[in-house]
Parts: structure tokens; C-alpha cells; sequence
């Protein structure tokens, strides 16, 4: 089992080339997604633009995400810690030691693996780049 996270907001092709990257680690690719609770809390009171319902059901529309885990923590640790996945994905700007659970996972005898992201790409970006077209 593969595992990664975020908030998914504004699906872009960075999330897509993220997700693709971490499937190829595994057979199942599960998805931890922050509840719209703790995007505000992460992001700001304006975040997150779409539900949480509806950013599990565009992930899973998605054909190499086998599953969606909506957690409500600030961080997934707990959901890494119940799951015990035998890969933990994140991008390639954190380092190992920044992921949350790489511990673990790596203490479980599983691998923590970085991806390069496809640079350009984020929900931020995508946000600021709408509101100046107004």
C-alpha cells in the first residue's frame, strides 16, 4: 500500500503527475485528504474552495487512487499510524525528516519515497492567477 496526502483543492497537473508517481510504488495508492476543517485552519479562513465531498470524489474519479481517507488533524500521522502503508509518498521540497510519519513507516520496515513535482503548478498559484483576471 502507497500512501500520500494534501488538500487536493483545485486539482491540477501537479497533483495528477504526484498521484501517478506515487501509484507506481504500489499496487493500491490510498489518499490522505485534510477535512475542510483543517484546510481553514492550514490555509485561512477563504480555503478550501471546494468541499471536502467533492475533492474525495474528483480523487477517486481519478483511475490510480484506490481509496480517499478524509482526516481531521492538522498533519495525517494518525491516519499514517492506523493505515501503516508500506510507502509514504511526498514531493521531493521536504525533506525526509519534515515528512510527517516517515518515522513510522521507515520503523514498520516500509520506505519513504520523494517525488520531484512538475514545477508551476500549485492551488495557490492557480487561485491568485483567477482573482487577477477579475
Amino acid at each position: 500500500m502507497v500512501f500520500t496526502n494534501g488538500v487536493f483543492d483545485i486539482l491540477h497537473v501537479g497533483h495528477v503527475d504526484l498521484l501517478r508517481k506515487a501509484k507506481a510504488f504500489g499496487d493500491v495508492l490510498v489518499v490522505g485528504l485534510n477535512s475542510d476543517a483543517s484546510v481553514r485552519r492550514l490555509k485561512g479562513p477563504s480555503r478550501p474552495i471546494n468541499s471536502q465531498r467533492d475533492r474525495a470524489e474528483i480523487l477517486l474519479s481519478l483511475s490510480m487512487v484506490d481509496a480517499v481517507c478524509v482526516f481531521g488533524e492538522d498533519t495525517p500521522l494518525e491516519l499514517i499510524r492506523a493505515l501503516q502503508p508500506d510507502v509514504l509518498v511526498k514531493g521531493a521540497e521536504y525533506s525526509v525528516a519534515k515528512i510527517v510519519g516517515a518515522d513510522d513507516v521507515k520503523s514498520a520496515g516500509g520506505i519513504v519515497r520523494r517525488v520531484k513535482m512538475k514545477p508551476g503548478y500549485s492551488t495557490t498559484g492557480t487561485i491568485r492567477r483567477a482573482a487577477r483576471r477579475k
